[in-house]
C-alpha cells in the first residue's frame, strides 16, 4: 500500500511539473522592434519627418526598459535599393541609426530594402529562434514601414503593440490636397488599432512593463 502512495506521489509531481512547463511555454515573450530610426529622418537629413527627435527620445525610453529586463531588441535599418534615391544611401551618415537608439554590440541589426521588415530579411528567423510571440514596435515612418511591418506581423501570427509617440511620420499630399503629419499619424494608427495592433503611449506602456 505504501508503494502505491509513493507511486501516486511521483505521478502528481510529474503532472505538476508538466503543468508548470506548459504554463511557462504559453507565457508571452516580447521583443522590441526599432524600425528605421536613422539620421536621414532628422533635421538636416535627406528626408526629415515631423517630430522625429521627440519620437526617438521616447523610443530610447522603451529601449532602456527592454535592456534593463534583458529582453530581445532588434534594430531595423533601411538601405535604399532604388536608383536615384536621395536618402538611406549605403555607407552614408544619413543611413546610420540615430545615436538616441544606437544598437549595442550584442543586439541584432537587420537590413531591409522594403517597407515590410519581414520581406527578404532574417527577422522572422530571429524571432522564432527566440520564441517571440509579442512585438513592441517603435520607429519611422508610421504610414510606411511601421504600418507595413505591423500588418505583416499580424499575418505571421504575432501580437503587436505600437508605441504611438515613439513613431513619426510626415506631411503628405493626395490629389492636390495636403494632409498634415498629425492627421497622417492619427489615421494610420486608428486603422491599425482596429485589428492589427494595440496602440499605446510610452509612459502607459512602461507602467505596464514594470
Amino acid at each position: 500500500m505504501e508503494k502505491v502512495h509513493v507511486l501516486l506521489l511521483f505521478i502528481c509531481m510529474a503532472l505538476v511539473g508538466q503543468s508548470s512547463v506548459s504554463a511557462q511555454s504559453m507565457k508571452a515573450k516580447q521583443a522590441l522592434l526599432i524600425i528605421d530610426i536613422q539620421n536621414d529622418y532628422f533635421e538636416g537629413g535627406a528626408n526629415p519627418l515631423v517630430g522625429s527627435l521627440e519620437a526617438s527620445l521616447n523610443a530610447q525610453k522603451i529601449l532602456n526598459a527592454f535592456r534593463a529586463k534583458s529582453l530581445l531588441v532588434v534594430h531595423i535599418k533601411h538601405i535604399s535599393s532604388r536608383s536615384g534615391s536621395t536618402f538611406f544611401i549605403p555607407n552614408t551618415r544619413g543611413a546610420e541609426i540615430h545615436e538616441n537608439v544606437a544598437p549595442l554590440n550584442n543586439e541584432s541589426v537587420i537590413i531591409k530594402n522594403y517597407p515590410n521588415s519581414f520581406r527578404d530579411t532574417k527577422l522572422l528567423e530571429v524571432l522564432k529562434a527566440n520564441n517571440i510571440t509579442d512585438l513592441v514596435i517603435c520607429g519611422m515612418m508610421t504610414h510606411m514601414c511601421v504600418d507595413a511591418t505591423a500588418r505583416a506581423a499580424k499575418d505571421l501570427g504575432f501580437n503587436s503593440t505600437i508605441i504611438s509617440d515613439a513613431c513619426a511620420t510626415k506631411n503628405l499630399e493626395i490629389q492636390g490636397q495636403n494632409v498634415t503629419a498629425q492627421n497622417v499619424q492619427k489615421s494610420f494608427l486608428a486603422a491599425l488599432s482596429y485589428y492589427y495592433s494595440t496602440i499605446q503611449e510610452t509612459n502607459k506602456f512602461l507602467l505596464k512593463l514594470q
